[in-house]
């Protein structure tokens, strides 16, 4: 490759199609998580629902198929977050982050190697999760962080911030 510099370098890239993280959220501010094991790091984490795009799929959509099938929930209110690159270095993944809102429950459908455990819990807990490192998944820090510094989850930072102190 031909580096802006006029340099040239070699440099070997995961080509990725996109994905989708979805914030979900109750009427109390509870987020839903997902615990799942992840083969690449060999563990189970704690996550939002999310998913890759499939061909010609556009983003709203894909969140909107990705938060039914792992949860089973649907929602009538969107919001698009933000838009993230997981690991620019070496991925030229665009990870789309949405929050959701006036949920309905439904069947899930994962996929045949998906074990999902769904869990609600307050923003005020996830926000320690995050700061325990028991959530220690990139999209879903991004995703949380964002709601609640920008007041998405209907709480302002300090709110957050100081609730999750002393649950501590």
């Amino acid at each position: 490759m031909v580096l802006p510099s006029g340099g040239r370098a070699r440099r070997d890239v995961v080509r990725h199609p996109g994905s989708v993280a979805v914030l979900a959220l109750d009427e109390g501010a509870r987020v839903l998580l997902l615990r799942q094991f992840r083969h690449a790091i060999g563990s189970v984490i704690w996550e939002i629902p999310a998913g890759t795009l499939e061909p010609g799929e556009q983003p709203l959509a894909c969140a909107r198929r990705e938060l039914a099938e792992e949860t089973g929930y649907k929602a009538r209110r969107w919001k698009k977050l933000t838009t993230i690159y997981a690991s620019p270095g070496i991925l030229d993944e665009r990870l789309h982050l949405y929050a959701a809102w006036e949920l309905k429950a439904g069947a899930s459908r994962p996929e045949d190697d998906e074990e999902l455990v769904c869990r609600w819990l307050s923003i005020e807990r996830a926000l320690a999760m995050v700061r325990s490192g028991r959530i220690a998944d990139a999209k879903s820090i991004c995703a949380l962080l964002y709601a609640v510094q920008f007041g998405v989850a209907g709480l302002t930072a300090d709110e957050a911030g100081s609730q999750a102190e002393k649950k501590q």
